[in-house]
Formats: C-alpha cells, sequence, structure tokens
C-alpha cells in the first residue's frame, strides 16, 4: 500500500485540533504555574499578583485558538509539500497485516 496524495484542508483540520489540544495543556500549566506564582507574590505583600493569575487565564483562552491557528496553516503546509515530493518520487509505502 502507498499513500500518494493528502488531503491538504483535512490534513489542516487534523493538525489545527491536535495542536489546540496541545495548547490547552500548556495553557492549564500557564494557569497552574501563573496561580502560584501569583499566591507567591500576594503572601511576600507586593503588588502584581492579579496580573499573573490573570495572565495564566488568558493562556488557557489564547493558547489553545493561537496554537489550533498555526496548527492548521503548518498542517496544510506540510500536506500540500507532500504531495508535491509523493508526487516526484513517489509516495510512503506501508504494509498493513
Amino acid at each position: 500500500m502507498e499513500i500518494k496524495h493528502i488531503s491538504v484542508m483535512s490534513a489542516g483540520k487534523v493538525m489545527g485540533i491536535i495542536c489546540a489540544a496541545i495548547g490547552l495543556i500548556m495553557g492549564i500549566l500557564f494557569l497552574l504555574f501563573g496561580s502560584m506564582a501569583a499566591g507567591l507574590v500576594a503572601a511576600s505583600g507586593s503588588d502584581g499578583g492579579g496580573l499573573m493569575a490573570m495572565g495564566g487565564v488568558m493562556g488557557v483562552i489564547v493558547l489553545p485558538i493561537v496554537y489550533g491557528i498555526f496548527g492548521f496553516i503548518g498542517g496544510v503546509i506540510q500536506a500540500f509539500v507532500y504531495n508535491l515530493a509523493a508526487g516526484w518520487v513517489g509516495g510512503i509505502r506501508i504494509q498493513t497485516q
């Protein structure tokens, strides 16, 4: 079996979803560490802890969107380049049972 062509839009959608999921995980990590840092800043009596916590909340919202957009664009470009290369040298051969 040989993969000769990859649908460009299909690859873009799949990569967009995968990257958005990774962005959500990263956003959650930002939220956790931002909240922890905000607590430390508040405990020291300094101002700015709320800004750190808000950055973490924004990370959960913004990072999945940004990662998803760039993942879609990257998937489209990769599928397009693969289709060009597969046209010149042949597709990827896979063996299934």
